[in-house]
């Protein structure tokens, strides 16, 4: 008893101490620990499944709204799965994809490996630091460059042959921007650090080499900017396009008509004189 009661009257620090030299503690305290790791370890592990299947779907996500762009795009697209294996604008969009991974992570050789690979096989040159939108569509695609710098919004619809490249060898900004909905029509060349408005259209064979506004056409060599009647035409309609040049000869045939009707007149009034 007189153990025990020197036990009870002992300061509290002295207590805890024992405590802790108990073969029963330590186990309870080992328990503990190892209860928290396996606590520790599921999270750790859920989080970094949630992390994989955000990716995967964001990929699938991604990747299906690029198909389906080409579906509405090209009205001879008879199945996803035709474009998937055969359409050689789809491959080289997705081949820059995988050549821009590799370019921002450090790895420019890689990356221009896959750049020129896909070039050799599609005809499609794009530059691993282009930047290029969501639901871009390229249609046949044969013979189209893109430079490094060249900036191409969403929903852009880009033929054959064209060329969005530089004019020299300025450095940093050197390639175009083409902002949302552009549409650019075969063999068209766009030069130069310029922008082309969202909603503009360049005509097909146009060399631009300034700035387009918005929801404008552009047509002829060198390009020059039109309207009609303010709104926007089919995107997939390249032949009914203004031609100024053409309005400007019409133009003047009307009036030298009218000027040869007005002399008519005045002739036939001095003879009857």
């Amino acid at each position: 008893m007189s153990v025990l009661r020197d036990y009870r009257n002992a300061p509290m620090s002295f207590l805890q101490e024992m405590a802790k030299r108990s073969p029963r503690y330590k186990h309870k305290q080992y328990k503990s620990e190892w209860n928290r790791s396996i606590i520790i370890a599921s999270v750790e592990k859920s989080a970094e499944a949630c992390f994989v299947e955000v990716i995967i779907i964001s990929f699938l996500s991604e990747y299906k709204e690029s198909v389906n762009a080409f579906i509405e795009h090209d009205p001879a697209a008879h199945s996803a799965l035709e474009i998937i294996l055969l359409y050689p604008g789809f491959k080289a969009l997705r081949a820059h994809k995988r050549a821009k991974w590799f370019l921002n992570h450090n790895m420019p050789l890689v990356a221009r490996a896959i750049s020129q690979r896909c070039a050799h096989k599609t005809g499609i040159e794009i530059h691993p630091g282009a930047t290029i939108g969501k639901r871009v569509c390229i249609d046949h695609g044969t013979g189209i460059v893109i430079g490094e710098t060249t900036e191409i919004g969403d929903d852009c619809m880009i033929y054959q042959g064209v060329t969005l490249g530089g004019t020299g060898k300025d450095e940093g900004k050197r390639h175009p921007t083409l902002e949302n909905g552009v549409m650019v029509g075969a063999g068209a060349k766009v030069l130069g650090p310029i922008t082309i408005g969202h909603n503009a259209k360049v005509a097909a064979g146009a060399v631009v080499v300034k700035d387009v506004e918005p929801n404008a056409t552009v047509v002829g060599i060198p390009g020059r900017v039109v309207r009609i009647d303010g709104e926007r035409i089919d995107d997939l309609d390249q032949i009914h396009l203004p031609d100024p040049v053409m309005n400007a000869i019409m133009g003047n045939a009307d009036k030298i008509a009218e000027l040869e009707e007005r002399i008519r007149k005045m002739e036939d009034k001095n003879e009857g004189i």
